[in-house]
């Protein structure tokens, strides 16, 4: 199961689901994000949550 990180490439945060309720919001820190397990979920919050400015990225942090 691959775990996946939602990066702005604008400000660098993280767009994370919350631990207690799962709602999407951005942190600053990769240790502070929870992550994705599916790309589909990550593609969803992009879709449904980040503005274009952002840049938004998705990043296999098993492939790193």
């Amino acid at each position: 199961m691959s775990r996946y990180v939602i990066q702005s490439a604008f400000t660098g945060a993280f767009l994370s689901p919350d631990p207690d309720d799962g709602q999407p919001r951005w942190v600053l820190l990769l240790r502070d994000a929870c992550t994705v397990d599916d790309m589909e979920t990550a593609v969803e919050m992009i879709a449904d949550h980040v503005d274009e400015f952002h840049k938004a990225q998705v990043i296999d942090l098993d492939e790193l």
